[in-house]
């Protein structure tokens, strides 16, 4: 398994933290559940490029239990949580992500999540659609759909749509968060 992280070490605190996270997530602990027993996503592939924190890796956590082929690259080095990217490395999920790195070593994580061949993308803040409108459209037409979590993402998707350049389907997440109340 391929991964970049700061230093496996720091697995054992992260999976104490990632471990945290999950008490307070019950529904996800529930979809989890009833995801190994149905296995819905078995041998989709999904690339996320999402905040690399605890609640993040509950979600890819989720995924993987339901079947999928999960890797997660940062959405913003800034908010890296560098034990948890280990633990979940440790766990066999690919993470590629360091606290505060370049930005070439963001670009070359974009591509190895796109290098990952995802029938499903996860975004926050657009980048991995962008990258497959711009420099990798060879592999547009295995991409089935994306998930944009973020505003700013959505504004970004939103005028590609306008200019007739977005070409798979997105869903909106960040609108549905302003709707939803729990």
């Amino acid at each position: 398994m391929k991964y970049h992280i700061k230093n496996p070490s720091f697995a054992p605190q992260g999976k104490r933290r990632i471990e945290w996270a999950s008490r307070e997530m019950p529904v996800l602990k529930l979809i989890a559940s009833r995801f190994q027993k149905e296995q819905p996503l078995k041998g989709v592939r999904v690339s996320a490029c999402l905040h690399v924190t605890a609640e993040t890796a509950n979600l890819m956590k989720t995924l993987r239990a339901g079947g999928a082929e999960v890797l997660l690259c940062a959405s913003n080095p800034l908010s890296t949580q560098d034990d948890v990217a280990a633990a979940l490395v440790k766990e066999g999920i690919p993470v590629f992500a360091k606290r505060g790195e370049d930005r070439a070593t963001f670009y070359r994580h974009l591509v190895a999540a796109l290098d990952h061949h995802p029938q499903i993308t996860m975004d926050d803040g657009g980048d991995l659609v962008y990258l497959l409108h711009t420099k990798r459209k060879s592999q547009l037409k295995q991409v089935a759909g994306s998930c944009e979590e973020t505003t700013t993402g959505v504004i970004r998707l939103r005028a590609m749509e306008r200019e007739g350049k977005l070409r798979l389907p997105v869903i909106d997440a960040a609108y549905i968060k302003r709707y939803v109340t729990v």
